[in-house]
């Protein structure tokens, strides 16, 4: 009688991969990155992102939403922890954005008193005088 073969990979690990579906790391499938060019890419943009880009953050996200969607184990390590970060400082980008504006447009005079009209640009022809050409 003949022993049945033993599975060195456990069950839970063999139901991540799915040996006839190949999936990328990337939104656009076999035309994207190879494994390290992905990683160099998001690396990038998580970087350039801190100089003033924050939406190259959100296109990381994008671009790798795959990475997102899938457990942590599944994708090179590296190239989920740059594509996470970027979701989480896109998303305090965006809080921080959303106050700032909500604050500016509710608060409006009420809230910044003599010096909202400093701020706000919709009275800057009149302050300089040229309405009456119009």
């Amino acid at each position: 009688m003949e022993a049945a073969p033993s599975n060195p990979t456990p069950p839970s690990a063999a139901s991540n991969r799915n040996p006839l579906r190949v999936d990328w790391p990337t939104v656009d499938g076999p035309l994207g990155l190879t494994e390290q060019e992905s990683v160099d890419q998001a690396r990038r943009f998580f970087k350039f992102g801190f100089l003033l880009l924050p939406w190259l953050w959100a296109v990381n996200c994008l671009y790798f939403w795959p990475v997102l969607r899938r457990p942590t184990s599944y994708y090179h390590p590296d190239l989920r922890q740059y594509v996470v970060r970027s979701a989480i400082c896109f998303m305090v980008f965006a809080v921080i954005l959303s106050t700032w504006a909500l604050t500016f447009s509710i608060g409006g005079e009420r809230l910044f008193g003599h010096a909202w009209d400093k701020l706000v640009m919709y009275n800057i022809a009149e302050k300089y005088g040229l309405t009456g050409w119009i």
